[in-house]
């Protein structure tokens, strides 16, 4: 059974060894530190880390945390929404807006500060 990556709808085939996949994915991930030299790139990173969550539950676990993070602001910027419009609401009462953020608008509102000098204070 050939093991397989996903990226963008894309599949690319890895290979079969555990070993050679580590090597793999560190390799490029090491490359793409040196990305400011020729013919290494930025680009390797992202594309190790690809490789490394065949195999590494963490390194998945931050892909994947990663897409739906992007995939959130790829779809507000195409609706005209904010990533956290996009994301749905916060809470029951006031969606996208917390519970401290009206009492902190409040204080900064009436001038009300901690040290004298404008600035809110933080709780």
């Amino acid at each position: 059974m050939t093991r397989k990556i996903r990226i963008a709808g894309h599949q690319m085939p890895v290979p079969q060894s555990p070993a050679l996949r580590y090597a793999l994915g560190l390799g490029l991930v090491a490359g793409g530190t040196l990305g400011f030299l020729p013919v290494l790139g930025f680009w390797m990173v992202p594309l190790g880390l690809a490789v490394l969550s065949v195999d590494s539950p963490f390194v998945r676990r931050l892909r994947r945390r990663g897409e739906v993070a992007i995939l959130r602001r790829w779809r507000g910027a195409r609706s005209g929404k904010t990533a956290d419009e996009a994301a749905g609401p916060v809470g029951p009462e006031q969606p996208g807006i917390s519970k401290a953020a009206p009492a902190v608008a409040a204080l900064a509102r009436d001038g009300e500060t901690s040290d004298g000098q404008g600035v809110p204070p933080h709780r």
